[in-house]
């Protein structure tokens, strides 16, 4: 037995071997950490850096999308890379968050906030990440994280106090992708929100409505993604203002985008008072074939933002309006505006869900239009919101 025994280590030799592996595996962790780059942010400029820089004013000015299109912008510095804001009217006015859907910039709602800050409110926009003037920081998920991250960035840069002591609460308004995020951000900041207001959000969209074809591209992994970016950019350039599929049919991502963009019926459409020409239209073509960062993003907040399933975040909002209203003795409410011919954000099934989310807690506006109301009826939603305000402050 002894003579078997002879080839094993004894306790001592196993403990210096223990101790000798270990001391390797740390040094080689150690070098690792040295000799190896650590991974760095992937940023894709807007055309704020790379194309803005190599033109004159007047060139700039014949953009598509100027960047002065709106008054009061500005280019914030963050490290997720720059934001586009926008931000003008009363400083002593009621302050207002507007954000705008899955791939038009802030100019969609340039309407709606021009008529508002005519009315004494303080309003503020900005290009969500990869859209318009906003660079898009390609290595995050494009998700609530992100965007509730851009809104208090956003808010931050403001000469003004948004959410400081003293400052007051503010109103947040969300066009379609944007509808999701802002009812994602107030269900977890209600203290900073006074008022939700709702143009076509996504967020509850029936699973029935997403086509088998959206599915099957949008699913990470199945595509390679230099393809599908190929695959999704030509989808977008053929043509953004034809007319999407019928209503009620499968909802197709690019069929929303052009649900959201189809405006050129409706010349009377003015979105900037600078630049009356300025289309929605004109303002994602450019963008589609100018800003590296758009079509990732765009495939990013498809597959991570508050574009379905949300269910629970806007049930949190009910319920904080239902405890508030006990608490208060007010009626505090959701104003949800939808367009009747919607193809996209079915306006019965999504007044019978969001009723049920809510838990009663939303009032309900209708247009005689498409997705696309609050670009082409801005003045008309203005006013119902004012009203909506005087009702429910």
């Amino acid at each position: 037995m002894a003579s078997r025994l002879q080839g094993f280590p004894n306790a001592l030799d196993w403990k210096f071997a223990i101790i000798a592996g270990v001391g390797l595996f740390s040094a080689g962790v150690v070098a690792r950490g040295l000799f190896t780059s650590p991974k760095k942010a992937i940023i894709h400029p807007s055309p704020q850096r790379t194309l803005l820089p190599t033109l004159s004013d007047a060139e700039k000015s014949a953009l598509p999308y100027p960047p002065d299109v709106l008054p009061g912008a500005r280019d914030v510095d963050t490290p997720y890379g720059s934001i586009r804001v926008y931000e003008y009217g009363p400083e002593d006015g009621r302050k207002v968050i507007l954000v705008h859907g899955i791939s038009t910039p802030a100019i969609a709602l340039g309407s709606v906030a021009n008529n508002l800050a005519e009315n004494g409110c303080r309003v503020l926009l900005f290009d969500l990440f990869g859209r318009g003037y906003s660079d898009n920081p390609g290595d995050l998920l494009h998700d609530d994280r992100l965007f509730t991250t851009q809104i208090l960035l956003a808010l931050a840069s403001s000469p003004l106090s948004w959410t400081g002591a003293g400052s007051g609460k503010f109103s947040m308004i969300g066009y379609s992708f944007g509808g999701g995020v802002v009812t994602s951000f107030t269900s977890y900041f209600p203290d900073l929100v006074d008022s939700l207001i709702l143009f076509a959000p996504a967020g509850l969209i029936r699973p029935h409505h997403i086509s088998t074809t959206n599915r099957i591209i949008y699913q990470e992994g199945i595509i390679p993604e230099p393809l599908l970016q190929r695959i999704i950019k030509n989808r977008l350039r053929t043509p953004l203002s034809a007319p999407p599929d019928e209503k009620g049919k499968n909802v197709d991502a690019t069929n929303a985008v052009k649900a959201e963009v189809n405006i050129e019926y409706n010349s009377q459409a003015v979105l900037s008072k600078k630049y009356p020409n300025v289309t929605v239209v004109k303002a994602v073509a450019h963008q589609v074939d100018n800003h590296p960062g758009f079509v990732p993003a765009f495939i990013s907040s498809i597959r991570y933002g508050p574009v379905r399933e949300q269910h629970e975040r806007w049930r949190i909002v009910g319920r904080q309006l239902s405890q508030l209203n006990t608490e208060k003795g007010t009626s505090k409410k959701v104003l949800m505006v939808l367009g009747e011919h919607d193809p996209i954000i079915i306006k019965d099934e999504l007044e019978e869900d969001a009723k049920e989310a809510f838990l009663g807690n939303v009032e309900v506006v209708t247009f005689d239009a498409g997705h696309e109301a609050p670009v082409t009826k801005g003045d008309q939603i203005a006013t119902a919101i004012l009203d909506f305000w005087k009702r429910n402050d």
